[in-house]
């Protein structure tokens, strides 16, 4: 199989026969084996019933529907489990990623030896209340991953197969597959412009919530992808340091009272805040101990991926 298409949908009735037209046009006459699959997250309109009677027509659609609205990380998480082909395509339901970018994706992984070809939006039809925090977390994001992408949350992607059977995403993680992947030990990654048309059916499904969901999944997998089989090395550190600044604040106070002969320290606000940093270094150093116990009970504590292997 030479290209897997993944397209995670909410409640997307009307682009659908369109858009699955447009690949079936697109994939034939680039010759490429394809398989389509579908995962319907919980849509509450007649989704589920087109991408049935779709299957009537084109026979290498495969469904996926979902009880109830999981998440578009779940649905293309299972949509890699499923995925066979050599190259796994991803890109959104509701039209505003081209299918004619379909094949120059599928080259640059295959031709180019790319692990990751990620989409650039450069010009883009949203509003400026989706395009500003877009922007501002792009930014932050290629600040800290490293990673020179302009729009890690382009919905159009194209992976090695490899990429997507060594990664497993969560929550709302499908916004840094990038940085999840760079962590697994995949480093080829570029982008491509690509075209992003206005949507033509329906309504957008992300609110302004995202913007501190953004936030905070980027430091969740910062977090775990360098201290998630470590994470002594991060709260222990810490822990000294807090412990460090409180024992040499109640050692001060503790000389300046024998030398000098002053009053009582335990009035002095300098006192209790030693006392704090203290108490907040033991917390920490004792969190990293517990986190470390876990960790080592971990069912994948050693499961590290192994990219050849020569016996």
């Amino acid at each position: 199989m030479d290209l897997s298409i993944v397209i995670a949908l909410l409640n997307e009735e009307e682009s659908l026969p369109e858009l699955v037209s447009w690949i079936d046009r697109v994939v034939k006459e680039a010759n490429l084996t394809t398989e389509l699959i579908m995962i319907d997250d919980g849509s509450t309109d007649t989704s589920w019933q087109v991408i049935q009677n779709l299957k009537k027509e084109y026979d290498y659609i495969k469904g996926i529907k979902f009880r109830r609205n999981y998440g578009k990380s779940a649905a293309l998480n299972v949509g890699f489990e499923k995925a066979t082909g050599e190259v796994v395509l991803t890109m959104d339901a509701d039209m505003q990623d081209s299918p004619d970018e379909i094949p120059e994706l599928y080259a640059m992984i295959k031709n180019e030896h790319y692990d990751i070809v990620s989409g650039w939006k450069q010009k883009r039809h949203d509003p400026i209340g989706k395009t500003i925090p877009s922007k501002f977390f792009n930014m932050v994001t290629r600040k800290f991953s490293g990673i020179k992408l302009h729009d890690f949350n382009c919905g159009l992607k194209a992976y090695d197969k490899e990429v997507v059977k060594n990664i497993e995403i969560y929550g709302d993680m499908h916004r840094y597959i990038p940085v999840i992947a760079k962590m697994n030990g995949f480093h080829k990654i570029t982008e491509k412009v690509v075209e992003h048309r206005a949507r033509k059916y329906g309504v957008s499904k992300f609110g302004v919530g995202r913007m501190m969901y953004g936030f905070l999944d980027l430091t969740t997998v910062l977090f775990l992808g360098k201290f998630a089989k470590r994470p002594m090395h991060f709260f222990g550190t810490w822990g000294i340091f807090f412990m460090l600044i409180g024992f040499a604040i109640l050692s001060y106070l503790t000389i300046v009272k024998m030398i000098y002969n002053t009053g009582g320290i335990a009035t002095r606000p300098l006192f209790f805040f030693g006392i704090l940093t203290l108490i907040i270094g033991t917390q920490l150093f004792v969190t990293g101990y517990v986190a470390e116990l876990v960790s080592r009970n971990a069912v994948d504590r050693n499961n590290y991926k192994i990219a050849e292997e020569i016996t």
